[in-house]
């Protein structure tokens, strides 16, 4: 037998029924917000990823699977699914359009890291990307957005939010904090020694428990925060506030992607194991012009869907659709027409071996069937079916044209 590769995992049964609604739950919100379906390739040139995720993220340092292919093109398979959305983006010339454009998303993702709850090599993600539009309003609208998802899907959350500043708060905030990390070198993680020459900023986002410590004291960027910057980080708590959707400012909250700017945000749950993330995103105006593109303000976010698929409140299974039964053998051909013609309405399920009555019962009800429908010996010869409402119990016998 073949197994799966690890960290790579089937969708089938109950999972897969949990995908299928939280997929369509997000695309129903998402469609309500304006937003329209794009597809990306799963396969990317490597050199889209070192220039938006970063090169000394994990992402790409550590994680990514990349390869060279027959051609010799050095390609990987999508880690995150902005990237790939942005690069069509320009790829379109949409940056040269006035109108704003607002795209969901979702598909597999890979990331070669330790297998665990929640976390595989193989995922997938909903997500949804908004160019064009600078006010915080639309982050705003992003946040309630997912909130939506979330509470049409009956699952609690916390909103953890941060401003990680702009090209004019940044620098300044960077060499306080790069000041401060010198002072602690010595005490930090090998990670956070190789990122205060790389990028300070993701020293923040370190898990190891000695550096988060050493943290608590250093620079933040909150209080480092320009004029404007500053502004619309008030302004989004006030909406917020307003929303009544409750929130904590995490000063250390970074992201793992280097094209971030201003608001980031993370959705968290403890019903998952320790806190973890299950929706995150932020605001990237600087990555259509990082793509090549004109420089076009953007928001964004992903939501895992491994990571919320056993928080998922299922609905109660209701009876539906059809179940057709033939009960002698030369009436099952009678049954496809009939089939036909519902399948434009409902579920139809035809059962293709004559049966007694009390099987055709049970076959019913194992597919959840509301109605069951069987053409027997005086059915056939009458041109009629017998139907049985399966919930209300009650029974008739109608002609095939009434049917």
């Amino acid at each position: 037998m073949i197994n799966p590769l690890r960290g790579m995992k089937d969708l089938t049964f109950e999972d897969s029924k949990r995908f299928v609604r939280i997929i369509n739950t997000a695309t129903n919100v998402a469609k309500k917000y304006g937003y329209e379906y794009i597809e990306t390739p799963i396969l990317e040139e490597t050199a889209l990823f070192k220039r938006s995720v970063g090169e000394s993220s994990d992402i790409v340092g550590k994680e990514m699977y990349q390869f060279e292919d027959k051609g010799g093109n050095d390609v990987c398979l999508r880690p995150e699914g902005t990237a790939g959305v942005v690069r069509a983006f320009v790829h379109a010339k949409l940056d040269r359009q006035p109108v704003k454009q607002k795209f969901y998303y979702y598909g597999p993702m890979f990331r070669y890291e330790r297998p665990q709850k929640g976390r595989l090599r193989e995922f997938h993600q909903f997500g949804c990307e908004s160019f064009g539009e600078g006010s915080v309003y639309e982050d705003f609208t992003i946040i309630t957005m997912i909130s939506q998802i979330f509470s049409e899907l009956g699952i609690g959350f916390d909103l953890q939010i941060n401003s990680l500043g702009c090209v004019e708060c940044m620098p300044p905030y960077k060499q306080n904090l790069v000041g401060f990390l010198r002072e602690t070198q010595e005490e930090l993680c090998e990670d956070c020694n190789r990122r205060i020459d790389t990028n300070p900023i993701r020293v923040l986002d370190c898990k190891n428990t000695t550096c988060q410590t050493l943290l608590v004291n250093s620079p933040k960027l909150i209080n480092n925060l320009c004029v404007v910057c500053d502004s619309d980080f008030i302004k989004l708590t006030a909406l917020l506030d307003k929303a009544y959707i409750a929130y904590k400012v995490d000063t250390n909250l970074v992201r793992g992607l280097d094209y971030y700017n201003k608001t980031a945000f993370e959705f968290v749950s403890n019903d998952i194991g320790s806190q973890s993330a299950i929706a995150g995103g932020g605001r990237y105006d600087k990555l259509v012009e990082f793509l090549d593109g004109k420089p076009t303000p953007a928001v964004g976010f992903a939501i895992g869907i491994e990571r919320i698929m056993e928080l998922v409140q299922m609905p109660e299974v209701q009876k539906e659709g059809i179940y057709l039964g033939a009960m002698k053998e030369e009436a099952i051909e009678a049954l496809f027409p009939l089939a036909t013609a519902k399948r434009k309405e409902q579920k139809v399920t035809l059962e293709y071996n004559s049966k007694g009555f009390k099987s055709h019962m049970k076959g019913a009800d194992k597919v959840n069937a509301r109605y069951c429908v069987l053409i027997g010996e005086d059915e056939l010869k009458n041109e009629t079916v017998w139907v049985k409402d399966l919930e209300s119990k009650e029974e008739k016998t109608v002609s095939v044209e009434a049917f």
